[in-house]
């Protein structure tokens, strides 16, 4: 992917939280930042549901050949990975 890939999404406490994600090196990066926040976050961990909308965006931008084939099969690798580590319960 040549552009990052963000999005705004609205918090059940009413703060925006913005999301950007970049392709490096066949490497998924992401970064977040909370409206009350000054600062971006580039440690926390991505939510099920952001990797969800991820997945879409970079899918979508396939069909519009905005995102390369070896991007988007890198984003369903990286998304099955996330799912299967979110499914499995702690002993």
């Amino acid at each position: 992917m040549q552009r990052q890939i963000c999005w705004v999404e609205r918090l059940e406490e009413g703060v925006k939280r913005e999301i950007r994600v970049t392709v490096l090196n066949k490497e998924i990066k992401w970064q977040f930042k909370r409206s009350d926040e000054e600062r971006w976050n580039y440690d926390g961990p991505p939510t099920q549901g952001d990797w969800d909308l991820l997945l879409e965006k970079v899918h979508n931008r396939y069909h519009r050949r905005t995102a390369s084939h070896a991007n988007l099969e890198l984003t369903r690798r990286c998304h099955a990975a996330a799912t299967a580590v979110a499914n499995v319960e702690p002993v």
